[in-house]
């Protein structure tokens, strides 16, 4: 019997010695950053209208209690030899999370269209956010906070056919919103929008930004994806349209 205990005992200790290197093995997630490159051909409606040829990156991280997101798009393309699209555009977004849903954080874009006599607008908005839906399939969240907004615009409107330049500086009021679902493993949806109105003329003065699009993975790096963005000025250039809208379908690569 005493034989029987020993042994056991000692097979209990083994045990326990096993269990605990196990659980020394098992480290804890590590954030990371998930980039996605994209290109694609567009269909423009609006001050061009033409197939162009798109590129774009994204990146975003989360941590315990900070999230953060960059993105870079352009397009260009020409007709006859005739440049009719011009655009890059860059954006990006920190959030500190005060708690499971509400945050504060602050938004940065800039933006060239050289089809829409844009030489750039540069935004800095700091903003105050809530998470509506927040689980691992949706998330839905509002941001608002004030906008100070810098551009520079070209009116060539004929005639005469000079070009000037204008540079304007304003204090306008982000409020924005995104959602996200995964509609499978494979598969999501997302939609964004933004509204930005000049505070001492908000109901003539305002700038609405809006995409949508869907993506579905094809292998675990490559996948298709469909995005429309539409962008509309209530104070266009001299002879430009108010609303831009491009239909973006090609493929994306994920790091």
């Amino acid at each position: 019997m005493q034989i029987i205990s020993c042994l056991s005992a000692a097979l209990l200790v083994s045990v326990g010695r096993v269990s605990g290197q196990g659980a020394a093995v098992a480290a804890p997630v590590v954030p990371h950053w998930e980039t996605t490159a994209n290109a694609g051909l567009t269909a423009t409606e609006g001050n061009s209208r033409t197939l162009l040829t798109t590129v774009g990156l994204d990146t975003k991280k989360k941590w315990d209690f900070d999230e953060a997101a960059f993105g870079i798009s352009a397009g260009y393309g020409k007709n006859a030899h005739t440049r009719n699209t011009d655009y890059v555009k860059a954006n990006g977004q920190y959030n500190r999370l005060l708690n499971e849903r509400a945050f504060f954080g602050l938004n940065v874009q800039g933006e060239h269209d050289g089809t829409a006599d844009l030489a750039y607008r540069l935004r800095v908005a700091p903003l105050a956010g809530y998470y509506l839906v927040k689980n691992e399939t949706t998330s839905l969240e509002f941001d608002a906070g004030p906008a100070l907004v810098h551009e520079r615009r070209n009116d060539s409107g004929t005639p005469p056919a000079v070009t000037r330049a204008a540079s304007h500086t304003y204090l306008g009021v982000r409020f924005g919103e995104k959602f996200e679902h995964k509609l499978s493993d494979t598969t999501k949806v997302w939609q964004t929008a933004e509204y930005i109105p000049v505070i001492k003329d908000w109901t003539e003065k305002y700038l609405i930004n809006a995409e949508v699009g869907i993506s579905s993975a094809i292998t675990s790096k490559w996948g298709l994806r469909v995005v429309l963005q539409v962008n509309h000025d209530s104070n266009p250039p001299t002879g430009k349209k108010y609303t831009d809208a491009r239909l973006i379908a090609g493929t994306d690569y994920k790091f």
